[in-house]
């Protein structure tokens, strides 16, 4: 059978559907372990386009909510980079001491590869505690990605993170999606 996801078109094969989901573990493993700087090295492409768009909330008519054009988050592996140095310096009010998270990775849908990329749509719950505080915050929504193969692996080559919610509860936005 073959079945169409929207969006995504033919969905994978299950090895390569494998292969996407292994890998989106490894990196949730990586930014959980705080082990940010090999993750964006290894596991990002320089051409990146990682976006946090701005939601408001409309009637179901006027469609979902999320504005063109503007963002919580639009960045680059330049931007990226910067704010994983800053956090690296041991001064970042923002990450010193780091936050701990947990990233959880569901609902994994894989397309069929296009040439060296291959769409991928998950849903994702991001569980964050900052130093001692004892309310955690709570991060749901959806991604979509491009991952573009390099090699013998995957590079994330653009990340949309759609959240479902319209107000964000955060002091700051120091940590990857």
């Amino acid at each position: 059978m073959n079945l169409v996801q929207s969006g995504l078109g033919p969905l994978a094969d299950s090895a390569l559907r494998e292969e996407v989901q292994n890998w989106l573990w490894v990196e949730a493993e990586l930014l959980d372990s705080m082990r940010e700087r090999e993750w964006l090295d290894n596991m990002v492409s320089k051409d990146v386009i990682y976006q946090l768009p701005l939601r408001q909330t409309v009637l179901r008519a006027q469609g979902s909510g999320f504005v063109d054009g503007a963002f919580h988050l639009d960045e680059n592996w330049g931007s990226l980079n910067s704010r994983l140095s800053q956090n690296e310096t041991g001064h970042s009010w923002a990450e010193d001491p780091p936050s701990r998270t947990r990233h959880c990775v569901t609902n994994i849908r894989v397309g069929q590869m296009s040439g060296d990329e291959v769409q991928v749509r998950s849903n994702l719950l991001l569980y964050r505690t900052r130093q001692d505080d004892t309310a955690p915050q709570v991060f749901a929504g959806e991604r979509h990605d491009v991952l573009q193969r390099v090699g013998g692996s995957f590079q994330l080559k653009r990340r949309t993170i759609y959240l479902d919610t319209t107000a964000i509860a955060s002091h700051n936005l120091a940590i990857f999606f």
